[in-house]
């Protein structure tokens, strides 16, 4: 538990934003790097950024109608390019078409929604002339890279980085959350030649400037130094995230089709009902969930996005007392099943639904009564006797301990169904914060 701010833990789903000028090529937030493009031919897409329709209220009401309680957007990305009106740089939004601090009104209307209010910070910047050339670099591959790198001065180019990061925790008022992205020196991968980490971001003082300015804030474990919480990307972890033997606080980062900024030809789209089977999975093993959309270019959230979130808040509008303030059960679930618990109730989330019967091991005699949480409709409570032999109309028993419960053959018009059990108050339930 993140004892000066509980609220993360209990919020389970949040909304990550990746939006800047790299919206406008709309091939990835990385094109820069892929495509191996100078500063200079980049700075065409600078001058063209001017999003006519951004209205982060828009934002903000489909990340709470989607169940969300936090977002988090991207500040700067590592092609350098910064959305507020920072006074270290040229290189930033009231310098664009689009004439003005694109961060002051995202965070106005967060707090009009009653969401938290989070800030993404790249440490890398391929923009700034003093951030050295390294395998991660646009100029990798560049034959003059040694003359490139020639009077480049990290030391001023981490006073930058601090300085922006104090701007930004200073003149917003409160923030709740900050994501660093990323360190990747020593990672043993022939490409991250030069990587930079820890030294070269001076990562101990610059956690120490953000505690200072935002007592509150929780921060992640990017800076190549440990943080509040774990950020596995783009996968599921197999468990409740440890760290030598503990349970750790984690959020996973996930898209919608792969990419992070706005890519307009990936039609490679999750599920809705995927998309809610990883939020469960996430929360069963102690997670959040930070998932990404990628506003386009005039700064509207693409329509198959807000369809996804649409989806999510359909079911999240009966089910959130599933996934708000819940996490791991002191309960093991059978296979195609996942538990969350929050206090005296257990939720059975059923990623397959069953013909009649769902038989979950370890509860006879500890569960009260059950119910569908959907409708609330009940569902009924049965102990087969282990020594029962099927017969033509007699299931088999099954192994001792088994609690079993009957369904109605017709499954419930929900992505994923949910049984809500009360546990009886003999079961001392324990709630793992992971």
């Amino acid at each position: 538990m993140i004892q000066h701010a509980p609220w993360f833990e209990e919020a389970r789903l949040g909304m990550f934003v990746h939006w800047g000028i790299y919206a406008l090529p709309a091939r990835h937030e990385w094109v820069m790097n892929r495509e191996e493009i100078t500063a200079e031919e980049y700075s065409k897409y600078f001058r063209r950024f001017d999003p006519d329709l951004y209205d982060p209220r828009e934002w903000a009401r489909a990340a709470r109608a989607a169940g969300m309680r936090y977002v988090v957007l991207t500040t700067k990305h590592h092609d350098g390019f910064c959305l507020w009106d920072s006074a270290l740089t040229d290189y930033k939004a009231t310098n664009t078409p689009a004439g003005r601090d694109l961060i002051q009104p995202y965070v106005e209307a967060l707090r009009a929604e009653g969401l938290k209010v989070g800030f993404y910070h790249s440490l890398v910047d391929w923009h700034h002339p003093d951030f050295t050339i390294d395998g991660v670099h646009p100029q990798r591959n560049a034959v003059d890279v040694e003359s490139l790198n020639a009077g480049r001065d990290m030391a001023r180019y981490r006073e930058y980085l601090h300085g922006q990061v104090r701007e930004l925790l200073s003149n917003y008022g409160l923030i709740d959350y900050l994501f660093f992205d990323f360190s990747y020196a020593g990672l043993g991968h022939a490409e991250f030649w030069g990587g930079k980490g820890r030294k070269d971001w001076d990562s101990e003082a610059l956690l120490a400037m953000v505690r200072e300015l935002q007592p509150g804030i929780v921060v992640n474990d990017r800076l190549d130094i440990p943080g509040d919480f774990a950020t596995p990307e783009q996968y599921q972890p197999a468990g409740p995230m440890m760290l030598d033997g503990e349970p750790v606080t984690w959020e996973a980062c996930q898209t919608l089709n792969g990419s992070w900024g706005y890519d307009r030809d990936n039609q490679n789209y999750k599920s809705v009902d995927l998309l809610i089977r990883m939020l469960v999975d996430g929360v069963s093993k102690g997670g959040n969930l930070l998932l990404n959309v990628g506003p386009t270019g005039r700064g509207t959230i693409d329509p198959r996005a807000l369809e996804s979130l649409a989806g999510i808040g359909k079911w999240m509008e009966l089910h959130s007392r599933s996934i708000y303030g819940a996490g791991v059960s002191q309960f093991t679930a059978p296979s195609d099943v996942r538990y969350t618990q929050r206090g005296d109730r257990l939720y059975v989330h059923l990623f397959a639904w069953p013909f009649e019967y769902v038989h979950l091991p370890g509860l006879a005699g500890k569960v009260e009564y059950a119910q569908l949480l959907n409708d609330a409709s009940e569902v009924f409570l049965l102990e087969v006797d282990a020594d029962q032999q099927a017969m033509n109309m007699t299931p088999g028993g099954q192994p001792p301990g088994t609690l079993t419960i009957k369904l109605p053959v017709q499954r419930p018009d929900a992505a994923v169904p949910v049984l809500e059990l009360f546990l009886k108050p003999a079961v001392e339930p324990t709630v793992s914060h992971g």
